[in-house]
């Protein structure tokens, strides 16, 4: 009985998730060799990436609708919360039609990077490129990729949102880099006032250039083509300030960029798909908000 059981639940994990994908087969872009410098896991969180990869969640073939969604998990850039967050949000996209790739990235740190700065954007860059490169094959609409993120991966998703004018990857091919949506979950936007600490030193270091905190302010990089964006915070947030959505938000305003804004009174961080304090549910939201804007027609 225990031996079925086993088999059952293998069977499961299988049918849920495909292999990962390697985002840099041929050799990770920005590495420095660090032999002694190691993925782990501390309580459930990775830490110390330097292979970034795809987790793969593909929706049901009737189900399927062509738009697809890179994941990006928090963890204050020192770790990723990928099965809290990432996973658990990839299964919920992956009900409504929608492929999701769990995108884990590579976590800023001077030993294994070049450019410490860079390495997140350059993962989110392939990301986009690679999914947009292999579309036909899964069938995805290239013009259906969006990008998601929780917390510090919701600066990564900014960042892709805001940056991708500048290829920082090679890209001779020239494909759009361009998310076509974001989801923001109580994300990082801002590297100067109003920043989560913890997140600005990890990325950038103990004594940042005014260059680049306001490079890195992703509010202020915010252009009218940027993708539209689909934010949810609460108000109470004691790790990330909820000015941080509001600032986004009305940049998006100023440029007119259509967005939408969920800020809830309550809920603190890090309440991944369910705030608990309120019955309103941010995931069917984003799903009418999807629905609204064309992403999950087939």
């Amino acid at each position: 009985i225990h031996l079925i059981l086993l088999l059952l639940t293998l069977s499961q994990i299988t049918f849920a998730q495909e292999a990962p994908i390697k985002l840099f087969p041929d050799g990770v872009p920005n590495s420095k060799q660090s032999p002694d410098y190691k993925e782990t896991i501390v309580n459930g969180r990775t830490r110390m990436v330097t292979d970034p990869e795809l987790l793969p969640f593909f929706p049901e073939k009737d189900k399927a609708n062509g738009t697809a969604v890179i994941i990006c998990p928090g963890g204050s850039y020192i770790q990723l919360a990928i099965n809290s967050e990432a996973v658990a949000a990839a299964k919920k996209f992956n009900e409504i039609g929608v492929t999701a790739f769990v995108l884990k990235y590579r976590l800023p740190s001077d030993i294994s990077m070049i450019d410490k700065s860079m390495g997140p954007l350059q993962d989110a860059q392939r990301s986009i490129q690679l999914i947009r490169q292999r579309a036909a094959g899964w069938g995805i609409n290239p013009a259906k990729v969006g990008i998601v993120g929780f917390s510090s991966g919701g600066h990564v998703a900014s960042s892709a949102g805001t940056h991708f004018e500048k290829a920082v990857i090679d890209n001779k091919d020239n494909i759009s880099l361009r998310p076509d949506f974001m989801v923001l979950l109580y994300p990082v936007i801002s590297m100067g006032e109003y920043a989560h600490k913890t997140s600005v030193l990890n990325l950038l270091g103990a004594n940042p250039s005014q260059e680049m905190i306001d490079l890195y302010s992703n509010q202020k990089q915010v252009k009218p083509n940027t993708p539209i964006a689909f934010i949810v915070q609460a108000e109470d947030d004691p790790t990330v300030p909820v000015q941080n959505s509001l600032m986004f938000y009305n940049a998006l305003l100023a440029n007119k960029v259509q967005a939408q804004l969920i800020i809830y009174p309550h809920g603190g961080h890090g309440f991944g798909l369910v705030n608990r304090t309120t019955k309103d549910y941010w995931f069917d939201s984003a799903t009418n908000w999807l629905q609204t804007n064309g992403f999950l027609t087939k």
